[in-house]
Formats: C-alpha cells, sequence, structure tokens
C-alpha cells in the first residue's frame, strides 16, 4: 500500500507561465496532425494514471463524445480547488492556465511521475475551442471552464456535494484552427489505454465511443500485467518455455520484468518504461537488464559445463527475446536524456537492474533445470549461426562473383562509398525503373527494379525466402547480412526508400517488403532508415506551367494556381511519369515527401502483421469490412 502523500493548494508549484503555445503548437506537442492531436488527450491521461501509479483510484475512463470533444476521468483524490498561497488564485487555475504547473515536481504529492513532456494539461487547454473541468474533493463538487484557448469563462464554483466521492473529469474540443484533423482514432486512443493497463496491473481503463452506433466499449484489466503484455504480443509466435516474471524494490526504485522466448524469431524484442513511460532509446535500466541476463546464463552454462570453455556474447542470448521492463523511479532520482523522456539517464538504475535481473534469473534457472538446458542450448544455436554467417560473410568479401552474377541486370549502383548519404531506391517495375535511373542524382542514389511482387515472409520459411531471387538480390544490395546476423552498421545505405505506383498493387509490395524488414532486417526500421516514397496522383498544366497534386484535397488548389484553361493528367503509375517529372516530384530531396516507417506501438504491429500477413484469411477478412470504406477516397497522412 502506497504512504499517504500530503496534495493541498500549496503543493501546486509553477515553473513557467503559459506562452506562446498557440502560435508555435509543435513545439509543445510534437506537430499539429494526428499525433499532436492525441498528445492532448494523453496529457490530461497521465494525470489520472500518476495518481493511479502512486495508488489513488483504480479506474480511468476515456469518452469519444458525438460533438468531437473528449472526456477523461478518474477516481483518484481530485485537482486541489483551494486558494495556492503564493500566486492567490485556485490551484487548480494555475494547472489549467500556467505551463509547468502540477504537483509531480514534489515527492511530497508523488512518489512516482510520468507525464510526456512536463507541459502539461495547460497546453491541452491552450489548443482547445473549450475545456471543462468538474472535480470532486473535500466533500464538494466544484466546477471551472475555459473557452478559446484557454480563457477563463466560467470561474471555480462550488457546484454540488461529492460526499465520499473523489476524482477529476476533465472534458475539452480540441480547436481546428490548429490541428490538420480533430477526429479522434478509435484504435490510437485504445492501444495506448491497452498499453498503460499492462504496466499498471489491477488498474482498470475503460474507453467508450459515442460518436457511432451502436456504442464501442473496451475495457481493460490485468491482474497480471506485464505477463500478460509479453503474452500479448507473442500470440502468434512459437513459445520456448513459459512466460518468466520478477518484481524488486531496491533504493526506492521498483523494478519489474517479464520475458518470454520464442522460435523462429531473429529479433530482440525489448521494451523499456520508466513511469509508465516508454522509453525508445533505451538507456540506463536497459543497460543493467542486457548486463543482468547475459552475466546470469552465461554463469549458469559455466557451471554446468555447457560451453565448454566458451562465453555467449549477448546477442546470442537475446535473439528470440520478448522482454518488458518497467520501473517506477522517484521524482528525486528521475533523469532522462533529452526533454522527449526516450532515454533514462538515472545512473543507479544500470547496477540495481544488473544485480535484480542477475540474481532473479540465476536462482530461476537453478530451481528449472530443463528449462535452463533448452535455453542454453538455443543460444548456442544462436551463436554458431553467427559465427557461420560471420565466416559466409567474410569469404563472400573475396568472393564478388556470384553477388555481381545476382545484381548485374539489376541494381544500378549508387556512385558515393559514403554509404549513409546514400538512398536505396525498391522499385516496382522496370519501366519506372527506367525513368529512376535517367532522372535520379547519381552520386548517392542507387535503383533496384523489383520484377513481380515479393513473397509474404510471414507465411514462409527463412529457407524458403532465402531461395527467393527477389529477397537473395535486396540482401545482397544492402550488404548487412540477413536474421540474426544482419548488422545495420554494415548497410550500403543510409535510406531504404520503396518507391511504388498508388495503387492497390502498390499498397500490397509496400506491405510484403515492409513485412520482410520487420521480421529479417528490424534494426533498419527501429533506427530510421527504411521510407515510403509518396508519387503526386495529379498533374496540372498548361503552356509552360504545371502543378502537382499528391491527394485529391490538393486537386483544387492546383487548378486554382494553374488558372483557366488547364488540363489534368492523372498517373496511374510511376512508369506514366518521365525521367524529369519522377525526380522532380518523387526523388528530390528538396521536394519530395517520404513516410518513415516507425514502431510506436509493438503490440499494434505484431497483431497487424499477423492479421494481414498470416495464414488465416477469415481474420484478415474481419478486419477489411471492419476497417475499409471502399466508397471513400483515397487519403493519408503527411509525414515529411
Amino acid at each position: 500500500m502506497a504512504s499517504v502523500k500530503s496534495y493541498g493548494a500549496d503543493d501546486i508549484e509553477v515553473l513557467e507561465g503559459l506562452e506562446a503555445v498557440r502560435k508555435r503548437p509543435a513545439m509543445y506537442i510534437g506537430s499539429t496532425n494526428l499525433s499532436g492531436l492525441h498528445h492532448l488527450v494523453w496529457e490530461i491521461v497521465d494525470n489520472g494514471v500518476d495518481e493511479a501509479l502512486n495508488g489513488y483510484g483504480d479506474t480511468i475512463a476515456v469518452t469519444l463524445h458525438k460533438d468531437g470533444s473528449i472526456s477523461v476521468e478518474d477516481r483518484g483524490r481530485g485537482i486541489p480547488c483551494g486558494i495556492q498561497s503564493k500566486y492567490k488564485v485556485p490551484a487548480i487555475h494555475l494547472i489549467f492556465s500556467t505551463l509547468h504547473a502540477g504537483g509531480k515536481f514534489s515527492s511530497k504529492v508523488y512518489s512516482n511521475a510520468g507525464g510526456l513532456h512536463g507541459v502539461g494539461a495547460a497546453v491541452t487547454n491552450a489548443l482547445s475551442e473549450w475545456l471543462d473541468v468538474t472535480v470532486m474533493r473535500d466533500g464538494k463538487i466544484y466546477h471551472i471552464r475555459y473557452e478559446k484557448g484557454g480563457k477563463l469563462t466560467e470561474p471555480l464554483k462550488v457546484i454540488g456535494d461529492a460526499g465520499r466521492k473523489t476524482g477529476t473529469l476533465v472534458r475539452f474540443k480540441p480547436d481546428p484552427k490548429i490541428f490538420s484533423s480533430v477526429d479522434f482514432k478509435w484504435e490510437t486512443i485504445t492501444r495506448h489505454l491497452q498499453e498503460s493497463a499492462f504496466l499498471l496491473k489491477k488498474v482498470r481503463f475503460i474507453v467508450k465511443d459515442e460518436r457511432v452506433t451502436p456504442y464501442l466499449n473496451e475495457t481493460y484489466l490485468y491482474n497480471e500485467g506485464l505477463k500478460e503484455y509479453v503474452s500479448a504480443l507473442n500470440v502468434n509466435k512459437t513459445p520456448i518455455g513459459p512466460i518468466v516474471s520478477f518484481e524488486d524494490f531496491s533504493n526506492d526504485i521498483k523494478m519489474e520484468v517479464a520475458f518470454q522466448y520464442c522460435a523462429n524469431d531473429y529479433n530482440e524484442n525489448i521494451y523499456s518504461y520508466a513511469n509508465n513511460v516508454r522509453t525508445h532509446d533505451g538507456g540506463t535500466h536497459e543497460t543493467g537488464f542486457k548486463l543482468g541476463i547475459t552475466r546470469a546464463v552465461n554463469d549458469f552454462a559455466e557451471e554446468k559445463d555447457l560451453l565448454r570453455g566458451k562465453k555467449l556474447e549477448g546477442g546470442d542470448i537475446r535473439e528470440g527475446l520478448t522482454a518488458i521492463l518497467s520501473l517506477k523511479v522517484p521524482e528525486s532520482l528521475i533523469q532522462y536524456e533529452g526533454q522527449t523522456k526516450s532515454k533514462l539517464g538515472t545512473p543507479e538504475a544500470t547496477a540495481l537492474v544488473n544485480n535484480f535481473i542477475y540474481t532473479k534469473l540465476t536462482y530461476f534457472l537453478n530451481e528449472n533445470n530443463e528449462y535452463a538446458v533448452n535455453l542454453i542450448n538455443k543460444c548456442i544455436e544462436s551463436q554458431n549461426a553467427r559465427i557461420a554467417a560471420r565466416k559466409a560473410k567474410d569469404e563472400a568479401r573475396g568472393k564478388k562473383q556470384r553477388k555481381e552474377i545476382i545484381l548485374s541486370d539489376k541494381l544500378t549502383p549508387a556512385q558515393s562509398k559514403d554509404y549513409k548519404k546514400n538512398e536505396l531506391f525498391i522499385v516496382e517495375g522496370e519501366s519506372a525503373g527506367g525513368s529512376a535511373r535517367k532522372g535520379r542524382d547519381r552520386l548517392h542514389q542507387a535503383i533496384l527494379p523489383l520484377r513481380g511482387k515479393p513473397l509474404n515472409t510471414d507465411s514462409i520459411t527463412m529457407d524458403r525466402m532465402l531461395k527467393n531471387e527477389e529477397f537473395a538480390t535486396i540482401i545482397n544490395t544492402i550488404g548487412a547480412g540477413v536474421g540474426s546476423e544482419f548488422d545495420v552498421n554494415d548497410s550500403r545505405y543510409g535510406k531504404i526508400i520503396i518507391m511504388t505506383d498508388a495503387d492497390t498493387d502498390g499498397a500490397h509490395i509496400q506491405t510484403l517488403l515492409l513485412t520482410f524488414f520487420y521480421h529479417y532486417m528490424r534494426p533498419l526500421i527501429t533506427n530510421g532508415m527504411v521510407y515510403v516514397a509518396v508519387p503526386p496522383l495529379y498533374r496540372v498544366f498548361k503552356e509552360g506551367k504545371e502543378q502537382y497534386a499528391w491527394r485529391d484535397n490538393d486537386l483544387e488548389e492546383a487548378k486554382a494556381k494553374i488558372g483557366r484553361g488547364y488540363e489534368i493528367s492523372r498517373f496511374k503509375g510511376l512508369g506514366e511519369m518521365d525521367a524529369s517529372q519522377l525526380w522532380e516530384t518523387t526523388m528530390n530531396p528538396e521536394h519530395r515527401m517520404l513516410v518513415r516507417i516507425r514502431i510506436d506501438d509493438p503490440l499494434l504491429v505484431e497483431t497487424r502483421v499477423a492479421v494481414l500477413m498470416g495464414k488465416d484469411a477469415s481474420l484478415r477478412r474481419k478486419w477489411v469490412e471492419e476497417n475499409v470504406d471502399f466508397n471513400e477516397k483515397d487519403n493519408f497522412e503527411e509525414l515529411k
């Protein structure tokens, strides 16, 4: 049970006033596209999460309303509504009108606090048409309202009796003048709340969508937390042994981990969190985890004489591993590298997690001898495969004949040896490949045309994949290996760009290639090196003037710029563009539009790959029926 912390008006501290948020919203929420829109929700949700994280309240509910607004309700202690002694205004008003105002900056209020960037609920208020807050606290129900970007329209007042109930209800409507879209996405909301529920076991997350009939309802409640998270991630894989989980508390830091090994998975899948915030770039806690598991496995194997004097490398031990590592760190110890909190910097975490994993895993291996021996054997197999692959790669460097045979009539290489600046365009079709060859930047751009659709690597063996000529060519072209022996540092290209027609077949080819990269060259994706090119749909022109339109929405603007008497050509494929057009619209770094492929939500990616690329056609059909509107024109979110 968490110790009771004081949480009154004077515990609310102010670090900085609310300035320029509406003028420069991207500085505070990252962007004004869908990511930024949902960031407004996470700022409010995280207030309830921080309450639950510290033992106050067991339910957080999010509702999407018909009028375009969204509400977040928690059963925490309720935002303080008393007068803050220093600033002589209600504490709740400080929280919603001043950046960096709140109780998270003091350990008197929260033992642990997450949040995103520390800008708080004030940013949500500043970027909303209106924001309405109802608080149950101290036996009373309080209400306050803001409109037009944070202007106070209904000052704080008591509107009823709360009895023993406590909590906060925030409802707001994003300002369409700020965002490119104010349409909250059901899947984005539910996935985020499900992730939070995995990390906060025994806390219930409810999400409801009133915009559709019948209403959508989802409830996420996980009594085993991280173990259920790992189970969900590995649902379509072949496990090797059970899900293992450990917990410990040391130096005021709570440490939790759950992990499982799977067959035919050549990646290490470690997802780490600090105070429920995903640390995408790892940090000191991940370093400690890797050190601890490497020590434990090697020491056990050496003690049982299973390695015959050799040592396993960390990569051998982590191949096929899915692990969730979560730390709850006191405010006094929490440190991040960078404003985005994507990398934990707390120095104490390395040694603590290292010893935690080493001690717990060593005991577990000794108590589960059959599991331990099977694990060591798997690690030895990974080691043998790595050594053999490295030997084959070294031999291949001295014998280039086969590689040249495979690539000679396909790849048009870049001239530069500065690999980080080089770009590989994987192009649909010989016709488009010919235009790309003529129009490219010869110094840094290489062209690899595809002949037909690649195989679906989600439903074939690795042996069959390696025998496929298209994939063999891609592997040899990139030159960094494949599967467990893939080394992103050996890649001959800083960008891998998939360039296909803007139609159904082109989208299918993109998906097939991304599935291949996800399974066999995932570090390319995690390092932000894989992109999809976005060619234009239309060319509007007359008398030497021309404008391109990437979406139907852009077409009217292009017509207006050209003026009367224009003509329109609709590009059905890349091959319809000549070399200069393809260069100017799709390949020129100064003007092109690229979508960078990212893995923001590992559970969503695993589920989507399994459904869309797996063998069960009924699951795929169900997803298409529920998510695709065939009467709606193509659209996409721009990511440059």
